[in-house]
C-alpha cells in the first residue's frame, strides 16, 4: 500500500504548475531523446554511406551475420516494451504488483538483448576476425551497435534500481537502517550474481565447444547464463521484499512513464538498426 493517498484522479501527461502545461520531468525526458536522435542518426548515416561505397577489400557481411539470432534477440527487445508498456500503465492505476512485476521481466528480456549482443560479437571477432580495426564496415558497426548496446545496458541498470525504489518503506526516514544503504546492498548482490553468471556460462561454453552460430547454439551454450539470470532476478524478488506501506504509487508515475519514453526509444532506434544494418545487406 502506497502513501501517497490522493483524494481524486492524477492527470499524468498535464501539470498545471509549469508554464508548459507538461511535467518538467518528461519535458526533460524529451529534451536528451530529441539528442539523442541525432547522434544515432549521425551514426546510422555513417554506416550506410561507408556501406554504399565499400573500400576495396570489404567483408561481405551476409558471411558474417546471423539473422536467425539477430531476429531473436529482436523480438525480445520488442517484447521488453511491451513489457515496459504494461509497468507504466500499472502504476498509473496504481497496482504496484504488476508494477513490480512488468519491471521485472523487461529487465530479464533486457538482460537477454545484452547476452545475446555479446555472443554476437564474440563469435564476429574470434570466428569472423571482424574488430574494430580490421576494416572500416567493422568499426561503423561496432560503434553503432555497441553504443546501442550501452544504452540498452544503462536502461537495465535504471530499471533495477527504479524496481529497488518501488520498496521505499513509508517511514525510511525514521527507520535506524538507512534505505541507501540496503539499495546498494541489493544492486550488488544483484550485479555479482549477473556478472557470476556470465562468466561461468562463458567458461562453460568454450569447454562444450558448441558448433554453429544462431539461436540454438546461443541457448545451448549459455543456459547457465540464462539460469545466473533469472537467480539474480530471483534474488532482486527476495531482497526487496516488504512488510509494511511503502513510499511509492501512482504519485511516482511520471518516474516510470519517463524511464519508459527512454526505453522505448532504445527499441525504436534498434527497429531502425535491424533493418538497416542487417536486412538491406540480403537485398
Amino acid at each position: 500500500m502506497s502513501s501517497h493517498s490522493a483524494t481524486g484522479a492524477i492527470d499524468h501527461h498535464h501539470d498545471a504548475t509549469t508554464s508548459t502545461g507538461i511535467p518538467n520531468k518528461k519535458l526533460f525526458m524529451w529534451t536528451f531523446l530529441a539528442s539523442d536522435c541525432m547522434f544515432f542518426g549521425a551514426l546510422i548515416s555513417m554506416h550506410v554511406i561507408y556501406r554504399i561505397h565499400p573500400p576495396a577489400g570489404s567483408p561481405d557481411p551476409r558471411t558474417i551475420f546471423s539473422i536467425e539470432l539477430t531476429s531473436f534477440s529482436t523480438f525480445i527487445l520488442l517484447m521488453s516494451s511491451l513489457l515496459m508498456a504494461l509497468a507504466v500503465n500499472a502504476i498509473q492505476k496504481g497496482n504496484l504488483r504488476s508494477t513490480r512485476n512488468n519491471l521485472l521481466g523487461t529487465i530479464f528480456f533486457g538482460l537477454i538483448f545484452l547476452a545475446c549482443q555479446v555472443y554476437e560479437f564474440q563469435h564476429f571477432v574470434h570466428e569472423r576476425n571482424l574488430t574494430l580495426s580490421s576494416s572500416i564496415f567493422g568499426s561503423t558497426f561496432y560503434t553503432l551497435t555497441g553504443t546501442h548496446g550501452c544504452h540498452v545496458a544503462i536502461g537495465v541498470l535504471w530499471l533495477v534500481l527504479m524496481y529497488i525504489r518501488t520498496f521505499k518503506p513509508a517511514d525510511a526516514d525514521k527507520s535506524r537502517k538507512p534505505w541507501f544503504i540496503m539499495s546498494v546492498v541489493h544492486l550488488i548482490v544483484f550485479t555479482i550474481a549477473t556478472l557470476l553468471g556470465v562468466y561461468v556460462a562463458v567458461d562453460f561454453g568454450h569447454q562444450m565447444h558448441v558448433p554453429g552460430f544462431g539461436v540454438g547454439a546461443f541457448l545451448s551454450g549459455h543456459l547457465v547464463s540464462l539460469i545466473g539470470l533469472a537467480a539474480s532476478l530471483a534474488g532482486l524478488l527476495f531482497l526487496g521484499r516488504s512488510k509494511g506501506p511503502v513510499d511509492f504509487g501512482e504519485a511516482n508515475a511520471m518516474d516510470v512513464e519517463s524511464m519508459g519514453l527512454y526505453w522505448h526509444f532504445v527499441d525504436i532506434v534498434w527497429i531502425i538498426i535491424f533493418p538497416v544494418v542487417y536486412l538491406l545487406e540480403y537485398i
